[in-house]
């Protein structure tokens, strides 16, 4: 047991050390930080912009005032500026940053409003597209007044028609409640699907370059090839959970500082202000199960390999499988109730994401999460102790890796062991 925790720590203190793991952290910390403060941010620059002035040329001399009433009404980031003289003269000024932009207003051979746009780009296409929408409105006017339709009785015409909707099932959830669910799943996923592959290709690759320094050989020979995989495992699952934390510690301190600021926006959206405390327990448990269970096949994948070079190859089919869980569950997040989601929440190497999935968007039976759990548990000490004999023969292995079929030679070489 003693040989387990000294290469346990080994693994972590090495991996810890890293530059690469340095700078990833203080990358993440410094986005979590960023987002923490976006609204400050947010109004830092935006707070004291002023509008953006764009010309109008009304040819028509009718078109400028609805027109100007209307934008600023819906963007008050937009100033419409009426202007004489030439269009020539008008497009200088556009050049030289005077105005954002220029519209020339004129009716067509049949009465309709229509609109050039000129701008030294066209990419902020906000402005363009809420004068377009504006004089859209303009032109709907104009019709319903040539054609002697009261204005009132459009109005009703086109107000929206009240949809209320209504679950029968007691249980269901809100649709506030929804929206709260999948902004934090989506976050869950994300760092499940990220985690994973990050940390399951640090085992391989640790793996993989042991061999290839030929430390392996020591190492196998004071202490068994599965006490060595097994504390690689917990040693990577250590460091995760260490640099989570960190992450997690510093997002709650920052959010609990600016709770009175913090409301709305981004925050809503993701549901970060009203969550069921056991939404968070689950992801952490289909998190540690999906991390052990991914965690065992990269140390068997990495096992097989003799350069480190070879890692990403052989990783490629457990990529795909956490790359397919996935989709399935971004799938899951409109169609939570399908079948296609139902099954596949059960298939163990989908189950972490998916399940979870399902658990935040529905109010599914306790036994079928016990049932998940359940065969996932299984798999993984099933996966473990095929793991750990493939384990055992592939770090004995060198040369070039050809493909999975090295697996067949890893037994072979664990039995003689």
């Amino acid at each position: 047991m003693n040989k387990f925790w000294i290469i346990l720590s080994h693994t972590f203190m090495s991996r810890f050390k890293t530059k690469s793991f340095l700078i990833s952290t203080l990358l993440t910390l410094a986005l979590i930080v960023g987002l923490a403060n976006i609204q400050t941010i947010n109004d830092t620059f935006s707070g004291e912009d002023e509008a953006d002035k764009i010309a109008v040329i009304d040819e028509t001399n009718t078109l400028f005032t609805p027109l100007k009433q209307g934008t600023e009404q819906m963007n008050d980031m937009m100033e419409l500026v009426q202007v004489t003289g030439t269009e020539e003269a008008a497009k200088d000024k556009v050049k030289d940053g005077e105005y954002a932009g220029l519209v020339t207003l004129s009716y067509n051979n049949d009465g309709i409003p229509q609109a050039v746009y000129y701008a030294n780009t066209i990419t902020q296409s906000g402005h363009q597209s809420v004068i377009q929408q504006q004089l859209q409105q303009i032109k709907v006017t104009i019709a319903t007044q040539e054609a002697g339709i009261d204005q009132a009785a459009l109005v009703d015409i086109q107000s929206p028609v009240s949809f209320e909707k209504v679950a029968l099932d007691e249980t269901a959830k809100t649709d506030e409640e929804l929206n709260q669910a999948r902004g934090i799943v989506y976050i869950m996923l994300f760092l499940l699907y990220i985690s994973v592959i990050t940390y399951g290709m640090m085992i391989a690759q640790d793996v993989a370059n042991e061999k290839s320094s030929r430390v392996m050989e020591l190492l196998i020979s004071s202490a068994s090839p599965v006490t060595h995989m097994f504390a690689k495992i917990i040693g990577i699952a250590l460091l995760g959970l260490a640099q989570v934390s960190i992450f997690v510690g510093v997002g709650y301190a920052l959010i609990s500082s600016k709770k009175d600021e913090l409301t709305g926006g981004i925050f809503e959206f993701f549901g970060l202000q009203d969550t069921s405390p056991s939404v968070y327990i689950y992801a952490v448990v289909f998190f540690i199960l999906g991390y052990l269970l991914y965690a065992t096949m990269a140390a068997m994948l990495g096992s097989l390999v003799s350069r480190v070079e070879e890692v990403q190859q052989f990783m490629t089919p457990m990529v795909f499988l956490v790359m397919i869980a996935f989709f399935i569950a971004m799938f899951g997040l409109d169609s939570p109730q399908s079948t296609f989601v139902t099954i596949s929440s059960f298939i163990p190497f989908f189950t972490p994401m998916i399940m979870f999935m399902r658990i935040g968007m529905l109010d599914i039976p306790t036994w079928e999460i016990a049932l998940s759990l359940g065969i996932l548990i299984v798999t993984i000490l099933i996966l473990a102790t095929i793991g750990a004999r493939i384990y055992r023969g592939g770090v004995l292995m060198y040369g070039k890796s050809g493909s999975l079929k090295d697996i067949k030679k890893a037994l072979a070489l664990s039995k003689k062991d």
